[in-house]
């Protein structure tokens, strides 16, 4: 299936619609991204972000994927190691 004239426009959008959860909302949903918060680096969020500039839009989209199944492991070792009492950590991706 050829995207190519596509491809720029989605990328276009899904970047400033990133841009524009990371400004306005996720300073105020009071969790932050689990897998940062295990691993350290980008956020998932800035992950996607930065998928979509390096890479084609499909593997930009298969690597999200991958991101968000690893951010949901994340959370339930997070929320194992916490689950004597403390912090809750909800996870800012659907488990898949």
């Amino acid at each position: 299936m050829e995207i190519t004239y596509f491809e720029p426009f989605a990328k276009k959008t899904a970047i400033n619609s990133i841009s524009v959860y990371q400004h306005y909302i996720s300073p105020y949903k009071g969790f932050s991204c689990p897998h940062r918060l295990l691993n350290g680096g980008d956020s998932c969020s800035q992950y996607v972000k930065r998928m979509l500039i390096e890479q084609s839009l499909v593997e930009a989209v298969q690597s999200s994927l991958q991101r968000f199944k690893d951010c949901a492991h994340a959370s339930k070792i997070i929320t194992t190691r916490n689950s004597g009492g403390g912090c809750i950590i909800i996870p800012c991706c659907i488990p898949l």
